[in-house]
């Protein structure tokens, strides 16, 4: 029988994709980015515009990640705010604050990034401590 956490990562695996609003400080409102989610590597990463299918030419605007936080030890918080907006708080703290097209489509994206959360945190925590620490080094790295 498969496990509650097996069946969203596996519908979520290559469906949690799409467009989202991130709040930047900077331009102080929301841009849009379109955000992907590699499950396996517990890596939440977003671009300028959606990537073309093919992998032909990195440099093209848009193809490489603008950004990408490694969801290990993250927190994801539904807004208080309005029904559409969350949080991912990351363990290397990080945080973005991001906006769905819906409160259907927040609550699948908040759904399916605590189960990858969740998955890959007891893969960590199963760690000795001391590849705990390599771990997490390694996330650090990466932003």
């Amino acid at each position: 029988m498969e496990s509650n956490l097996s069946r969203i990562l596996n519908m979520n695996r290559h469906q949690l994709s799409g467009q989202l609003y991130k709040y930047t400080n900077v331009m102080k409102g929301w841009q849009y980015r379109w955000f992907t989610v590699d499950a396996q590597a517990g890596l939440l990463s977003y671009y300028l515009c959606e990537p073309a299918n093919d992998d032909s030419n990195p440099n093209i605007v848009g193809n490489a990640p603008r950004g990408q936080v490694h969801l290990a030890g993250a927190v994801i918080c539904p807004s208080d705010e309005d029904s559409k907006t969350f949080t991912v708080n990351c363990a290397s703290g990080d945080m973005m604050k991001l906006r769905a097209g819906d409160a259907r489509a927040r609550q699948e994206w908040v759904d399916g990034l605590r189960a990858i959360v969740e998955s890959h945190s007891n893969t960590t925590a199963s760690l000795a401590p001391r590849d705990q620490l390599a771990a997490y080094d390694a996330f650090g790295a990466a932003r």
